[in-house]
């Protein structure tokens, strides 16, 4: 017997469930879409490689391609009503991001500002292109992938780290919103997952998953009802308990753990 009421209604059965991934052509977001797939549910992918996405329509049968930029207001919009129009939208996630280590010896300001139209203006055009076909039907669910690494600030991750806090920040605000009318919301913080985005690192990786691991996580939070999924555990609950050290202490033990 589990001993809280689930933060969001679980979604214990995905079968005709009109999910819509954004940003799903490789990483976490391809994996999840393959297991929704595999789950019985009618996934629709979108990203800007459009190529990979109607490759998944072809391995998935059933499935829909969308492809768009997640810069682009107007595409955003006119996918959302199409797909509303076409199955309905139940569950959507945003899993779009962009990663590049930076320092602020190496400051540079364009690849800041590319993190942020990524990573969280993404986001808040896919709100505003769901949002008023979802309100109204008073159900379904918005799932925002962000990362442990908007916990706090850590090294190398000036550009990637802000944009993380406030997408996490910005599903702590939806939930509260939109919990009464019945619509769930969830944030998921993953450790390292072997990506495109991670393959880049230069230093050791702990507690590494693959994409496959990192869905069925991220299903199994859904099944859950909990409003963060953050995973593995044994590496996460660590940050989580950093994340409310006092500074003095704080500090000294990101510097000595990652030696920057």
């Amino acid at each position: 017997m589990a001993f809280f009421k689930p933060l969001n209604t679980p979604i214990t059965d995905w079968r005709g469930r009109s999910v819509w991934l954004v940003g799903a052509s490789s990483g976490i977001g391809l994996a999840c879409a393959q297991a929704l797939h595999a789950a019985g549910a009618k996934v629709c992918v979108s990203a800007r490689q459009a190529t990979l996405l109607h490759d998944f329509v072809a391995a998935h049968p059933g499935s829909i391609a969308l492809p768009l930029d997640v810069t682009d207001a107007t595409a955003m919009k006119t996918a959302a009503q199409q797909l509303h129009a076409q199955q309905g939208l139940d569950v959507v996630v945003y899993c779009a991001g962009y990663y590049q280590a930076q320092r602020a010896d190496a400051f540079d300001l364009a690849d800041m500002q590319k993190h942020w139209l990524v990573n969280y203006d993404g986001a808040l055009l896919l709100l505003d292109a769901v949002l008023p076909l979802m309100l109204p039907q008073q159900h379904g669910h918005l799932s925002f992938i962000s990362s442990v690494a908007g916990y706090r600030g850590l090294p190398q991750s000036l550009a990637y780290g802000p944009t993380k806090a406030a997408l996490t920040n910005l599903s702590e605000a939806l939930f509260m919103d939109l919990q009464d009318i019945g619509i769930g919301v969830s944030v998921v913080n993953p450790g390292f997952v072997a990506t495109p985005l991670t393959a880049q690192n230069t230093f050791e990786m702990p507690a590494l998953l693959t994409p496959d691991q990192a869905a069925q996580h991220m299903l199994q939070g859904w099944r859950e009802g909990v409003f963060e999924i953050h995973f593995p555990k044994r590496f996460t609950r660590w940050l989580q308990l950093l994340r409310v050290l006092p500074y003095r202490w704080y500090f000294p033990l990101v510097r000595r753990a990652t030696r920057m």
